[in-house]
């Protein structure tokens, strides 16, 4: 198999496990959103934070160093796996005893309990982080699909009838429990490497000297995106981080399938061609103009469908998070240049100037984040279209020199599509101005959006589109 079909394969599935998975997890999180109340939502938003952050630790940047090693070995992978569950117990252990003290802090005595459960999803995910690079190292993406939608699918399950039982927010505790839980079980059934009854303290140094700068980044990466959560938790009320964090759930469940899939093919397919700079500028170029050719109709069309979508789906209970479903939209619409540039940064070994860009990212970030913070949750939402902006060109600027691609050429193989998208997002609109059924609105949005996004695409020859139907209809002749 040529390596562009093994990519798209892979691709394929990876992109239908996460499809699949979070198709699922977008039902749930609709039917509990429906059952259970916004300040349900927002104590585990909360507790979320925290957890999310010590799970930056369960990897430590080792499990990226061992895709990126090109003679890793039973070694280094057993070496990672022991050191790896040993930082995970630690991590758990010190979840348990802050937990009271983050219980005060926020006034809710009823957090101690769910930190400290939802916490040991640290110590499960110990269990499967090597076993999810050994399958990304060796493009293995069919396990994936298995794991995470067999996970998926029990939690859900889980989660409904709980939240049908009356269990309120430790339904949703349940759901993110058992999903990690049998997620790695069937990972460890699917996938048969198993570590070995060696260590070497000289190889996990040599990942190391890797991976702890993309922790770090990874790290001051996650803190940063939780941080506007941790502050609307405190300062505002758990129904205004409901509000928020549901208006980032829509868009972002579908820029993550598409991101995550790409992400976990383009890193190993780089790594392997980092010796030949061409090749990896191809690469990028290629994620970002196909990438953006999907991601922009999705967001713009659910920009501007907002509202009946909202209603549809959760009730009007939740419609103040329709300002912000939109804010993100907008933000999330430009991630391909974000994530392909770093994918060939990472690929070609410059982990230091990953950790570099994090560092500027992340001081203009959190300046604009200061100066927001009490002026109201809406401005703080606001800063991140400003940092978005900001960030694109930051992460750009090193493969300038790396592969001789700029920002502006960046921008300018984006803006095709997003001007189709853009012209299919204001019909869409008015489309929703119809005096019917919300249901038969949105229904006719949706096939009057895609009709207008594929037509157009046709007339005008577009190249992303040509591509990605020569590539389906060769993998489905297959």
């Amino acid at each position: 198999m040529n390596e562009t079909r093994k990519t798209l394969t892979n691709f394929l599935w990876r992109f239908a496990e996460r499809c699949g998975a979070q198709a699922v997890t977008l039902i749930v999180s609709i039917v509990l959103a429906r059952i259970l109340t916004p300040n349900d939502f927002g104590t585990v938003s909360l507790v979320m934070v925290f957890t999310t952050i010590m799970q930056v630790f369960v990897d430590s940047g080792l499990g990226t160093a061992l895709i990126q090693k090109k003679d890793a070995d039973d070694l280094d992978f057993s070496s990672v796996f022991y050191f790896n569950f040993a930082v995970c117990l630690i991590l758990y252990a010190v979840m348990f005893v802050v937990a009271p003290i983050i219980a005060v802090f926020y006034n809710d005595t009823s957090l101690t309990s769910i930190i400290r459960v939802i916490s040991l999803t640290i110590i499960i995910s110990g269990m499967k982080g090597i076993q999810q690079s050994y399958v990304s190292r060796n493009m293995m993406f069919k396990r994936f699909f298995f794991a995470t939608l067999g996970g998926t699918i029990f939690s859900a399950f889980l989660g409904i009838g709980m939240a049908y039982a009356g269990c309120g927010v430790w339904s949703i505790v349940a759901q993110q429990l058992s999903n990690t839980a049998i997620d790695t079980l069937i990972l460890w059934i699917t996938v048969k490497w198993r570590p070995k009854k060696m260590f070497s303290w000289e190889r996990l140094k040599c990942l190391l000297s890797y991976g702890w700068k993309l922790l770090a980044s990874s790290l001051l990466d996650t803190v940063y995106n939780n941080l506007r959560n941790l502050i609307i938790g405190k300062i505002y009320t758990s129904a205004d981080l409901a509000y928020y964090n549901q208006g980032d759930k829509f868009p972002k469940v579908i820029v993550t399938n598409i991101n995550a899939s790409i992400d976990s093919v383009l890193l190993p397919s780089m790594a392997g061609q980092q010796e030949h700079r061409d090749r990896v500028k191809s690469m990028t170029r290629r994620a970002i103009k196909t990438s953006t050719y999907i991601m922009a109709p999705l967001m713009m069309g659910l920009m501007f469908c907002a509202e009946p979508v909202v209603k549809l789906l959760l009730t009007d209970k939740w419609l103040p998070c329709v300002p912000y479903l939109r804010i993100f939209c907008f933000t999330y619409m430009f991630w391909p240049i974000h994530t392909a540039n770093l994918n060939a940064i990472k690929a070609m070994g410059r982990s230091d100037l990953f950790l570099g860009l994090e560092i500027v990212k992340k001081v203009v970030g959190i300046t604009l984040l200061l100066l927001t913070m009490r002026i109201s949750v809406m401005a703080m939402a606001f800063s991140l279209i400003i940092s978005s902006v900001f960030s694109q060109i930051i992460n750009s600027w090193p493969n300038w020199k790396l592969l001789d691609y700029n920002y502006f050429e960046q921008l300018r193989d984006i803006l095709p599509p997003i001007i189709i998208a853009l012209l299919m997002g204001v019909v869409v609109y008015f489309v929703g101005l119809l005096q019917l059924p919300t249901i038969i609105v949105i229904f006719i949005q949706i096939i009057t959006g895609a009709a207008i996004y594929i037509g157009v695409s046709l007339v005008l020859h577009l190249e992303e589109f040509e591509y990605l139907f020569g590539m389906i209809k060769s993998f489905l002749k297959r």
